[in-house]
């Protein structure tokens, strides 16, 4: 596969013999004299790399570095500097560049830097199709991750689709336990007929078996009519019990019979009612110590317990943040009509280190806030609220079982940036690394800027 380079070169006789190299190395080469040309080139095609000069007239490297980043193409940058200048090449690798090179040019090496570039954007490019793919093949609303603990997930719930099995979701409250659901019901066997939902939680033990199970007329004061319940709704469907560990003792001997023989009786009724339905439930309680308590049947337990599915906390997926703000970033923003459009390093590194006791749910509020009360492009550090800013990220560190060691590597890093408030230099002297080290690191995390 051929590569495309964009040059940057003010220098006449630089650029020809730069390109001239270039292209006797394989490489189709554009050449541009100054930062205008080479903006309007990057509106014009796409390139796999750029080699900018920084200092190129009134439009210099390190702007058209900013338009390409803007694109948000597949495109590397590796930037030229003069000997002496390395503040301003480590200035364009925070900005989104991926290397640079000081004058004069070993185009030896320029040729490896171009090689490396295009390798690891291939690499970004087949990960994403793999995701994309990934997401495709099980799609599931807006559970985001790619995460071990999400992969797995993805195919557990993928595998209990296929069959008409009781499912138990536990996790804690904001974890995306309903969406697990939705998945199951939109990719089995019943995705054509209706899914039912009730929160169990929100409802009085009266009321709660008569949204269940339905009424007939004059079972109780205000029955001025029969009523379905949602167990006939869910005919042939599925029905989806949320915090199913609410449900007072006389409601759990109903639905053990609905599990049991798919059959009740209506709230003042005596007609036996048949139905087929696959029933979800979902709960954040430790129904076990509930059990032992009397406060829930072990018989229900079991009859909801043939297949449990543990759905994790965020901060049990660290690496799955990143992702998760990119998508509600611009979804709120397109809703609320506002200009926002990237979050730096070192809000996002805040962001990734910080506990999400309120999991995704929380996640998604705080992005909203973010994106409402701002009238910036960029959300910074400083616009997060304290309690995420002053948190000790080491307070709530928790390297989960199966964590490869490039996550938890990323981990640490994103942890130890936050603690700092930012400062990458503080930052790489605490973890022992040089400062190109860690911003190479923190390019592979956030290859886009954020």
């Amino acid at each position: 596969m051929t590569t495309t380079v964009l040059l940057l070169e003010d220098d006449q006789q630089s650029r020809e013999s730069l390109r001239l190299a270039l292209e006797q190395d394989g490489f189709v080469v554009t050449a541009a004299a100054d930062g205008a040309g080479a903006i309007a080139a990057l509106n014009q095609q796409h390139f796999d790399v750029g080699v900018f000069d920084v200092m190129t007239g009134s439009i210099g490297g390190l702007e058209v570095l900013d338009h390409a980043m803007s694109q948000r193409t597949e495109i590397a940058i590796i930037m030229v500097t003069g000997y002496g200048n390395v503040e301003i090449a480590v200035e364009a690798m925070k900005r989104g560049a991926q290397d640079f090179l000081t004058k004069p040019i070993d185009i030896e090496k320029l040729n490896l830097l171009i090689e490396r570039c295009v390798r690891n954007q291939r690499l970004v490019s087949e990960n994403q199709r793999l995701r994309h793919e990934l997401r495709e093949r099980f799609s599931i609303g807006t559970m985001i991750g790619s995460s071990p603990r999400m992969l797995e997930l993805f195919r557990q719930l993928e595998q209990v689709a296929q069959t008409d099995a009781a499912v138990l979701l536990r996790g804690e409250s904001g974890v995306g336990k309903e969406l697990c659901a939705n998945a199951v019901h939109q990719h089995g066997r019943r995705h054509d007929k209706p899914l039912v939902k009730v929160s169990c939680a929100t409802l009085g033990a009266g009321v709660l078996e008569s949204e269940l199970f339905g009424h007939v007329r004059g079972a109780f004061t205000g029955a001025l009519k029969s009523r379905s319940g949602r167990f006939e709704q869910a005919h042939t469907g599925t029905i989806f019990l949320d915090e199913v560990g609410d449900i007072d003792a006389n409601t759990q001997v109903k639905l053990l019979r609905v599990l049991q023989e798919q059959q009740f009786e209506r709230v003042g009724g005596n007609e036996t009612l048949q139905v087929d339905v696959r029933v979800i439930a979902a709960t954040n309680r430790d129904l076990e110590a509930a059990i032992e308590r009397g406060a829930f049947r072990e018989d229900l337990y079991y009859r909801l317990n043939v297949v449990t599915i543990d759905v994790p906390a965020l901060r049990e997926r660290p690496s799955d943040v990143a992702a998760m703000v990119r998508h509600f970033l611009p979804l709120f923003a397109s809703r609320h009509d506002k200009p926002v459009e990237r979050i730096s390093k070192s809000a996002m590194a805040v962001l990734s280190s910080y506990g999400w006791p309120g999991n995704v749910r929380e996640l998604r509020n705080a992005i909203e806030s973010l994106v409402v009360t701002t009238n910036k492009r960029s959300i910074e550090i400083d616009d997060l609220p304290s309690h995420m800013r002053d948190v000790a990220p080491e307070s709530n560190f928790v390297v989960p079982v199966g964590a490869t060691l490039e996550e938890v590597e990323r981990e640490v890093i994103l942890r130890t940036l936050a603690r700092v408030g930012g400062n990458k230099a503080k930052a790489a002297r605490m973890l022992g690394i040089g400062l190109k080290t860690l911003y190479r690191r923190l390019e592979t995390y956030e290859p886009r800027g954020g």
